[in-house]
């Protein structure tokens, strides 16, 4: 996979050393982006806290609505015990997870005083190049893991009607890939940054960021089946690693959304039960792409490094 960056510098979000309360001259990667001079270790918290409020509270109150309409209609979705996979389950529960990315957005701003938009990337926008190769790169590989992985592993075969059908695949093309960008902007983003902030050392601090970004990434899926928490941590390490080395979200948000969208889309074809699942070791093979994709982007950018932002000079 080609990096899309010429040297190691971005020029267009620069960091002002007076958001960050920091003189300090040279460039910044992205995980540094709210380093200080004293590490601010409550605020930080503070920080992590709205985050994972923001995902189950967003997620509460809309998915206790859809329910609410789905009830009124005779239908008993899994918010309220039931087993009906509705469509409205589906768009509620995906649409939650996809206002992290202004949440996060605000809570940046609010407690650091940073640009909420320098959560996309270094380059304060969405590098729709980086977001193309990374398609090219870890689609095909996707399909095929998670192919194989629909293939081999015993299903509970689950009965749509066709409404139910084109509704859910509708959701899962539509939103399941803005949930997958919610949560890149709330853990691969804030969270990486927060936590990488508490430490001086630049690489401890990325040690730091990674562990607890993929901790808590980790923890909010955790599962009962073994393989499937070894996905979500190699997936929660390997799109942290990703994030600081391109300088951006937009490889993480790949990997995730494809994921989370192509998977969604095989247990739809297959009819398989979406609150169902296995404990076979094949699970593993979901992590293929995420560790594939990484070793490439640390293959493209040996030469120059990870992608970073210049810090502003305050003298004129």
């Amino acid at each position: 996979m080609e990096s899309s960056m010429v040297g190691n510098t971005a020029a267009s979000c620069a960091v002002n050393p007076a958001e960050t309360g920091t003189d300090r001259a040279g460039d910044a990667p992205y995980h540094r982006a709210l380093a200080h001079d004293r590490r601010r270790v409550g605020r930080g918290v503070a920080a992590i806290v709205l985050v994972v409020v923001g995902l189950f509270g967003f997620g509460s109150v809309i998915t206790w609505l859809a329910a609410r309409i789905d009830l009124s209609m005779g239908r008993v979705n899994p918010t309220l015990g039931g087993d009906d996979v509705t469509v409205l389950f589906q768009a509620a529960g995906a649409a939650s997870v996809a206002l992290l990315i202004p949440w996060s957005m605000l809570v940046q701003r609010w407690l650091y005083g940073v640009r909420g938009r320098s959560l996309i990337s270094v380059v304060c926008r969405f590098r729709f190049d980086e977001f193309g190769r990374a398609l090219l790169f870890a689609g095909p590989l996707s399909v095929l893991c998670i192919a194989v992985v629909s293939l081999v592993t015993p299903i509970e075969p689950a009965q749509f009607s066709a409404v139910d059908l084109v509704g859910l695949l509708a959701v899962t093309l539509l939103l399941t890939p803005l949930q997958a960008a919610g949560e890149e902007f709330g853990f691969r983003g804030l969270v990486l940054r927060v936590a990488s902030s508490w430490n001086r050392d630049p690489r401890t601090a990325l040690v730091v960021g990674v562990v607890v970004s993929a901790a808590l990434f980790a923890a909010i899926h955790f599962q009962g089946n073994p393989w499937l928490n070894i996905h979500y941590l190699t997936l929660g390490v390997g799109a942290a690693l990703i994030t600081w080395r391109t300088g951006g979200l937009e490889t993480a948000v790949v990997l995730h959304a494809l994921n989370n969208t192509i998977s969604f889309t095989f247990a739809l074809v297959l009819h398989t039960d979406l609150l169902g699942g296995t404990g076979d070791p094949v699970l593993l093979l979901l992590a293929v792409p995420t560790v594939a994709t990484t070793a490439a982007v640390f293959v493209s950018t040996r030469q120059h490094g990870p992608t970073t932002t210049p810090v502003r000079s305050t003298t004129p």
